[in-house]
């Protein structure tokens, strides 16, 4: 962004009245449409949804395209990065809450559900039943009333532990790029965050691989009592993030080669990494509680 677009910054920019918060909702309302039909068995369900999803991308490219033309024209001064940081700040504490509601049920149930059932009443109708979690202690992992078919639990090595390294080399490469921008080093920056995107890529293709042998060969799946549903509910959602935080570092990546952002104003680059060192830390904490807890 030049200096001279900056020198005619507004105080505060507000932006004229926009199609595209009401467009997304329409996208959205076929997209719930749909998944709920869809699940439900509906044919038509699944064509809704595509469509949905299909028009709220075609309407966040736009909208993200003329946000990005605000901010190169000058448009976006000292206020308007002000806003963005507290809101990237309260969006990042709102998915800190939801993975949050996530850790805290895993808690419950190993806690206190399952614990309970081992009482004297349960014992009655399942003599066989022993109150220990799949991951603590092997052979526990079938239903005495025998609908849940036997699987085994994952362990740490070395699928889980290879996506760690994967996450931890990217959040240093990041880092990097980070730096490397301030010192005006674009070149730099865009290698190194090319090759946090790799990293991100490669990540998915672990766990894609890892939910594989986990079907395969340890029969683990959703059907696999409480520790199966929220095995995949934690990591799936995980693996999500990391495909969202993915995309806004490559998209990072390519404006930084069509010249966007200086040492100064860059904060589209800050709060996609800001995200990303995000998504690391939450791996960790699954990495521990899900793996070897």
């Amino acid at each position: 962004m030049s200096t001279t677009a900056h020198e005619k910054t507004p105080y505060y920019y507000v932006p004229a009245p926009s199609r595209h918060p009401a467009l997304g909702a329409v996208g959205l309302f076929f997209m719930l449409l749909g998944a709920g039909n869809w699940m439900n068995g509906i044919t038509w369900g699944k064509y809704s949804f595509v469509f949905g999803l299909l028009w709220f991308l075609v309407v966040l490219f736009q909208w993200f395209k003329e946000a990005i033309g605000e901010s190169e024209s000058g448009k976006y001064g000292r206020r308007i990065d002000i806003s963005f940081r507290w809101s990237m700040g309260w969006f990042i504490f709102s998915e800190v809450m939801f993975f949050g509601g996530f850790f805290a049920a895993l808690w419950w149930l190993r806690v206190h559900s399952v614990p309970s059932l081992a009482n004297a009443e349960n014992a009655l109708l399942w003599p066989e039943f022993k109150a220990l979690w799949p991951s603590v202690v092997a052979g526990v992992t079938a239903a005495p009333a025998g609908i849940i078919e036997p699987f085994k639990a994952m362990t740490p090595f070395w699928l889980p532990t290879i996506n760690t390294a994967l996450l931890l080399t990217s959040g240093v490469t990041l880092t990097v790029a980070h730096h490397a921008l301030l010192a005006g080093n674009r070149s730099k920056t865009i290698n190194f965050m090319w090759l946090t995107v790799i990293l991100g890529l490669v990540f998915l293709c672990v766990q894609g691989y890892e939910y594989f042998h986990a079907y395969s060969d340890l029969n683990l799946t959703l059907a696999s009592g409480v520790y199966g549903s929220t095995f995949y509910l934690l990591t799936g959602f995980h693996g999500f993030h990391v495909f969202i935080g993915m995309l806004m570092l490559l998209f990072i990546t390519l404006r930084l080669r069509k010249g966007h952002f200086t040492p100064e104003h860059h904060f589209g680059f800050e709060g996609a990494a800001w995200y990303w060192h995000f998504v690391d830390v939450v791996w960790l904490g699954l990495y521990i509680v899900v793996y070897w807890l």
